[in-house]
């Protein structure tokens, strides 16, 4: 044992060299049998037999003190196989099975293909043989023969050994695929291709870009510092890639195709809503024609049925179709009114824009050229009274179902006044012997008394004497010094009659019931200069005509101081129409343009959709003009020194002039 030397080379190095001298020879070895030793013995026992193998063959001389030598030899080699073997073991298994080298007695090595970890050399100083101990390749070879022939070890765990090496290779294969952040494969190509920090760990690009981007400095695997400008892309060979670049390429096309497809998708919706928009402006053009056609055919008869109606009156003037106007095309329009300054006619109709500026308005129509000019919105819900001033030049008053009283210039065609009644309004007029004051008609029944230079709330309110029905007609009659009647006041009617308010002074009012018939009247209008009013009764079961009755405004004398005079109405005329009306219509009594002093009459007959004419003193109907739909108001007017006769109805317009 003194005479033996053994040389290790460093594990580090390239080719770790064993060396053992020996100057004696081999000595014996009792046969112990591998499976009375322990799990741990079993390698080193086999290296044991094996070395014993050759000691046989030599020389046996010396075989107490070669034995004694060769047994510290094996624990060496043993030891140093099962350090070296420890971690290539899975390696080797997973490698595939070869059958286990034979050893060769004649010279006690293991015959294998040589390996690059380690060599192991044995010289025996004084055997006559001169055989060596094979390298550390040779005790590997015999190693892995020991461990082809004996069972796995008995003190290894089953959880241990189901976590094979196989499986562990197929993890690590796994995770040199897939990014360690969202666990999909890299790319060659594209946001997930293959890129890699200055500490060498592997990202997706874009997995690694946004983990920097939303305030990571570190590298998600060792914690090192990092920064978007330490991204790099790789192009290693053996790294496993996903080759994605021709789903790139064609995703890239897929999406211009998608776009196209949307953007022909546009055009196509684009060239569907000209076409509606033509289709509903066709539809519109022909509803037009026919309506023309229509008029045209009716302007005929109704000329020729003038013609036969100025051969009965002698030689008397008469209307004569002049034009139609259109002024809603969806219908909605109520009320008619004449602004002589500024020398147009204004009718009311609901906005022709609803969706951008809702609400109901007033449109101007010249009367000059009989065209509209432009629409001026100012209430909410439907206008149901229009009213000029003698005095104010182009300021006009409206009344509206949206519980407001407005002023509106018609110069800048703005809103400079208005008055919330609380109720909705359905008539108005001004006061023409005081111009400040203005009244309104409400649902209740009662007439709200107004001061123009009092914003705030109305000055006085006038009640109802009788039942609460709406006030539909507004009329105000000025004073007059040499007439049978000339007191100035309000004439308010509703469905249960009409109050004349005489107004004394200031706000002072003095109610007078007039004779008429209760639960029919529908309108009263008045005639200032002669002094009649014109009252219109609905068909009833002791009627059922229409009926439109002249009356003259009479008053009392006052004989006593003491006594109040008393002021009614006695009728004159009697003018019958059609057995139909079931809309509020609005007539007119005026002078009539012939210059005669006489006074016409005029009224819409619902039954037959045309406007009436007759002679006050006569009674007779001087003409009879159609219309397409019921007239619900009249509307005479003059312009360039000729008069003339407008009729509205929910959509149009129609002008008449005198001749």
């Amino acid at each position: 044992m003194e005479n033996m030397e053994v040389e290790v080379a460093p594990a580090s190095s390239e080719a770790g060299v064993i060396v053992v001298s020996e100057s004696d020879s081999n000595t014996e070895e009792e046969d112990v049998p591998l499976q009375d030793q322990g799990p741990s013995e079993r390698p080193r026992l086999s290296a044991r037999r094996a070395i014993r193998r050759r000691n046989i063959t030599g020389t046996h001389s010396q075989v107490s003190s070669r034995g004694e030598r060769m047994r510290r030899l094996r624990e060496i080699i043993a030891q140093n196989l099962v350090d070296r073997l420890s971690g290539s073991q899975d390696t080797r298994r997973s490698a595939p099975h070869t059958d286990p080298p034979a050893l060769d007695p004649e010279h006690s090595s293991i015959r294998t293909a040589p390996a690059p970890a380690a060599n192991v050399t044995t010289s025996d100083e004084s055997s006559a043989t001169g055989s060596s101990v094979s390298t550390a390749a040779e005790g590997t070879r015999a190693s892995a023969q020991l461990q082809e022939t004996e069972p796995v070890c008995e003190s290894q765990d089953p959880v241990t050994a189901a976590a094979s090496p196989a499986g562990k290779t197929e993890a690590d294969d796994a995770d040199g695929e897939t990014c360690s952040i969202c666990f999909e494969p890299w790319t060659t190509a594209g946001d997930h291709r293959l890129a890699a920090l200055r500490c060498g760990h592997l990202f997706g690009f874009i997995c690694i870009s946004r983990w920097l981007s939303s305030g990571g400095n570190k590298c998600p695997q060792c914690n090192k510092p990092a920064k978007r400008g330490h991204i790099i892309f790789l192009y290693a060979r053996k790294l496993k890639a996903l080759d994605n670049a021709e789903e790139v390429r064609l995703k890239s096309r897929l999406e211009l195709e998608q776009g196209s497809r949307r953007m022909e998708q546009l055009e196509v919706a684009q060239c569907r809503q000209q076409m509606q928009l033509m289709a509903d402006e066709n539809v519109r053009l022909r509803k037009e024609l026919e309506e023309l056609r229509r008029w045209r055919a009716q302007a005929a008869f109704g000329s020729s049925q003038g013609a036969s109606q100025r051969q009965d009156s002698s030689g008397a003037g008469h209307y004569v179709f002049s034009k139609a106007v259109l002024v809603s095309q969806t219908g909605g329009s109520r009320v008619l009114s004449y602004c002589e300054p500024l020398g147009c006619l204004l009718a009311s109709q609901p906005s022709p824009q609803a969706t951008l500026v809702p609400g109901f308005g007033v449109k101007k129509i010249s009367t000059a050229t009989l065209k509209p000019s432009q629409y001026v919105p100012i209430h909410s819900k439907q206008i149901r009274g229009l009213c000029f001033s003698r005095h104010q030049d182009s300021l006009l008053l409206s009344a509206a179902l949206d519980n407001t009283l407005k002023l509106t210039s018609l110069m800048t065609n703005t809103v400079v006044q208005a008055y919330n009644t609380g109720r909705p309004v359905w008539s108005c007029c001004w006061c023409h012997d005081n111009n400040n004051y203005i009244y309104a008609g409400l649902s209740s029944g009662s007439v709200l008394v107004y001061d123009t230079r009092d914003t705030s709330t109305h000055v006085q309110e006038l009640a109802p004497l009788r039942s609460s029905c709406p006030v539909v007609s507004l009329s105000y009659i000025p004073r007059a010094a040499s007439s049978m009647f000339p007191c100035g006041g309000l004439i308010a009617g509703s469905l249960e009659g009409g109050c004349f308010w005489e107004h004394v002074e200031g706000t002072t009012y003095t109610p007078h019931i007039l004779p008429l018939e209760s639960g029919s009247c529908t309108d009263i209008q008045v005639e200032p200069d002669s002094r009649h009013c014109l009252v219109t009764y609905r068909p009833g079961r002791s009627n059922p005509s229409l009926r439109c009755v002249l009356m003259e405004l009479s008053r009392t004398p006052q004989t006593d101081i003491s006594q109040t005079p008393v002021c009614s109405c006695s009728p004159v005329q009697t003018f019958t129409a059609g057995s139909s009306c079931k809309l509020l219509t609005k007539n007119a009594v005026f002078k009539s343009p012939a210059g005669d002093g006489a006074t016409l009459v005029c009224a819409g007959d619902e039954a037959t959709n045309s406007t009436m004419v007759w002679d006050a003193g006569t009674g007779a109907l001087l003409q009879k003009m159609p219309a397409d739909l019921p007239v619900l108001d009249i509307c005479p007017f003059g312009a360039n020194q000729s008069s003339f006769l407008a009729s509205l109805t929910e959509k149009m317009l129609k002008v008449y002039k005198w001749e």
